[in-house]
């Protein structure tokens, strides 16, 4: 499964007589955001494999403990604890970048996500999500949808004019860095904490924002459209992951 706090970011034209309303450093407001549209499904074949599926895409994997490849670039091995209780641990490029646990409740409607995650400086965020159960079971089988997101380190991102037509995105937990232009080409977004492969494509949108999108591998993953309020305090994003129409809603303060 994806990182469940990875967001997109954006930014919109540059004046270089002028900051543009975007930059500066923002911080997640989990209060303000929303995550209801955004489902997780899981399948069981008969080989006794399960099928997760995120985003619009998808990987298959055993309770065994071993690494399996994931859409995003990243490995995920799952434990069995007992018939209620998961374990699963991501890689990037063999480092451990987090360890979750997944329980059910007593009555099968809700999954909970509880997560230790690295960040770049070393230290690590306490995350986690709850999903409502749509249909399914019993047992993790079955379609979830978000329900409740929290952490203990929010997201903050910084915008950075770079010269007259370019823009630094810089994610402070993850420590990414994408340096784009808007030119509607591919940059790179660095991170010691995500795998190789991700770009970014920026473009402007209006006098108070812009549209992003991410990549992997050349492939369209996320896109999404961030705009400034009037009193410039406030970034909101919106967007989907590109196989699904999932909306989701990203809430910024500015810092």
């Amino acid at each position: 499964m994806r990182s469940i706090f990875l967001t997109g970011i954006c930014a919109c034209g540059l004046s270089a007589a002028a900051d543009a309303p975007y930059e500066g450093k923002w911080k997640t407001n989990l209060a303000k955001s929303d995550f209801g549209d955004t489902t997780m499904t899981y399948e069981k074949s008969s080989g006794g494999d399960m099928k997760a599926t995120m985003d619009g895409v998808s990987y298959t994997f055993k309770t065994d403990g071993k690494d399996n490849m994931t859409p995003w670039g990243s490995t995920a091995a799952w434990k069995a604890v007992d018939t209620k209780t998961w374990e699963m641990v991501e890689k990037t490029k063999g480092k451990v970048t987090s360890t979750s646990t997944l329980t059910l409740s007593a009555d099968d409607k809700v999954l909970t996500v509880v997560a230790k995650r690295l960040k770049a400086d070393g230290g690590t965020s306490d995350d986690s999500i709850a999903f409502q159960r749509v249909s399914g079971g019993p047992g993790l089988a079955g379609k979830w949808k978000t329900k409740n997101v929290k952490t203990s380190s929010p997201e903050t991102l910084s915008l950075t004019r770079k010269g007259s037509d370019g823009l630094t995105v810089s994610l402070g937990n993850a420590g990414a860095v994408c340096d784009a232009k808007f030119d509607g080409k591919e940059y790179p977004a660095k991170s010691p904490l995500w795998p190789s492969g991700w770009t970014c494509v920026i473009a402007k949108s209006g006098p108070r924002g812009l549209d992003l999108t991410w990549r992997k591998d050349g492939k369209d993953m996320y896109k999404s459209v961030l705009s400034v309020s009037g009193d410039g305090k406030t970034l909101t994003e919106t967007g989907s992951a590109t196989g699904v129409n999932e909306k989701f809603t990203m809430v910024y303060d500015k810092q």
